[in-house]
């Protein structure tokens, strides 16, 4: 009985977990018919379309340690009523103030929701291997969400309005209330201290701006305020880690980087989410405007990506049992390496089938770090800890992202534009220019321009592959997480409350 209600209590998990993944990436289909109906300036299409992640990514930290202090359940029934609600308000608001307004909210209360989730799949599975194949689940609904956002939106928006995008995540967020409080256990650490408020501050503002400055060095020309924006949030940042050190309960417990495959499997967690975020950004671009695939279409052909990381994660737990945990992680980034090369193939006829299986076999190997490798960054540390220890795994995703679009995003572009000898700084440039040529030299422009973004998505794809392979021999010499035994976990019964 006691399992079974456990992994009911998964189901209940995975609801939040995958809905905050989707929301992040679904309304990238729905922004143009929103903006066009709130009649939104370029300036708060992007607002539109970043508040939400900004605001996962400074506030994460602080709620996956309010969750310890507080009750992780607590905090999840908090977020997931603040998140339904929110939805409402999102998919009926009437101008693009309240529409920011409201996804920057659904940001606070997708905050909670993540490192929540993961921190309480410690607390339900004491079994080494089922908590394994929890965390599994949980990360392939993570991660597979992101892919299906687009995808889901496009099924929506052919049917109804774009406001449909947001309801889609009220019947889910209901049952998580529903069941919440019956399936699932409240765990909270014994001697929480106080919520210092000057951390939190700090940790927001270091993250918001580091997050704004990597982001815009891609869209920027003349990047000073993108500097500017880092500098001062890596200043802010060694503030914030001076008063961690200072403090004897910290909001963020530095001392958990002391912890070697700690520390490997977060830089690896970072790196395979530039790797990703680098390679996800060039090929979407290359299915629309260089072989000249819809929106809707492009989501599809881009789906082997959500579907490689989902069958590498549900498969990582098999491969634990077979071989070390660090063997099967450094195996899949190796062989996310291999997929990455395939991309510098892509060219005429076969370009199609090598971006779809390339990106495939990439994603396919890096489903063992996301799930073994999240699963020894919570397992490295007590109970108490793992709030906090999901918070910074989920931080190192979303600089991951970022950093990935803007370090990449850079490098192609650097390519495109020598390629380019300097007439064309953009592959979208390059199309709106041929609209307003003759047919023959329009026709001629973008089939240059195509052949120099083809060849920014070589250099990506080799960028891509030193990075995984870089990783691959990182986790090979880390040595193997102390393994918590279930008898330091609080029974599941027993916290049941």
């Amino acid at each position: 009985m006691r399992v079974n209600r456990a992994w009911l209590g998964l189901v209940v998990l995975m609801l939040p977990t995958l809905l905050v993944a989707i929301d992040a990436t679904a309304l990238l289909l729905a922004l143009p018919r929103l903006s066009a109906d709130l009649g939104a300036t370029n300036v708060q299409q992007l607002w539109i379309s970043d508040s939400y992640g900004f605001m996962v990514a400074g506030l994460v930290i602080t709620m996956g340690t309010l969750g310890d202090r507080i009750g992780r359940r607590r905090l999840l029934m908090i977020g997931g009523a603040a998140f339904l609600v929110l939805s409402v308000l999102a998919a009926f608001a009437v101008s693009p103030l309240m529409l920011i307004l409201a996804r920057a909210l659904l940001g606070v209360a997708g905050a909670t929701l993540a490192p929540s989730t993961l921190a309480l799949i410690t607390n339900m599975f004491r079994d080494e291997r089922q908590r394994g194949q929890a965390i599994a689940i949980w990360a392939t609904c993570q991660f597979t969400g992101g892919a299906l956002g687009p995808v889901l939106a496009g099924l929506l928006l052919q049917h109804f309005w774009w406001g449909s995008v947001f309801l889609a995540a009220v019947p889910a967020m209901a049952l998580l209330l529903l069941a919440g409080p019956v399936l699932l256990p409240e765990f909270r650490t014994d001697q929480p201290g106080r919520l210092d408020l000057a951390s939190v501050g700090l940790s927001l503002l270091a993250v918001l701006l580091m997050v704004y400055g990597i982001k815009q060095l891609t869209v920027e020309s003349v990047p000073v305020v993108p500097t500017v924006a880092l500098v001062a949030g890596g200043a802010i940042g060694l503030l914030f880690v001076h008063r961690q050190l200072r403090l004897e309960t910290p909001l963020l417990d530095l001392r958990l980087f002391r912890n070697r495959p700690f520390t490997a499997v977060l830089v690896a967690l970072v790196f395979a989410g530039i790797a990703m975020a680098g390679t996800g950004l060039l090929v979407t671009q290359y299915l629309q405007s260089v072989l000249g695939f819809s929106p809707v279409a492009s989501a599809v052909l881009f789906a082997p990506m959500g579907l490689g990381v989902a069958v590498g994660t549900m498969a990582a737990p098999a491969l634990a049992r077979r071989m070390k945990q660090t063997t099967a992680i450094a195996g899949g980034l190796a062989g996310s390496a291999l997929g990455s090369l395939l991309l510098v193939g892509v060219d005429g006829a076969r370009a199609l089938p090598l971006v779809m299986i390339g990106i495939a076999v990439l994603a396919l190997g890096t489903g063992p770090l996301f799930a073994l490798g999240t699963g020894l960054v919570v397992g490295s540390v007590p109970p108490e800890r793992a709030g906090s220890a999901a918070s910074m795994s989920e931080t190192g995703n979303y600089f991951g992202g970022s950093l990935g679009f803007a370090l990449l995003g850079v490098v192609a572009a650097v390519v495109y534009r020598s390629r380019m000898d300097g007439t064309s700084d953009s592959l979208a440039g390059a199309v709106a220019a041929s609209q307003h040529l003759p047919a023959s030299q329009g026709a001629e422009l973008l089939h240059t321009a195509g052949e120099a973004f083809t060849a920014s998505l070589h250099v990506t794809g080799v960028f891509a592959a030193v990075i995984f392979a870089g990783l691959a021999v990182l986790i090979l010499t880390m040595r193997p997480a102390t393994r918590t035994t279930p008898a330091t976990l609080p029974d599941y019964e027993a916290t049941r409350s």
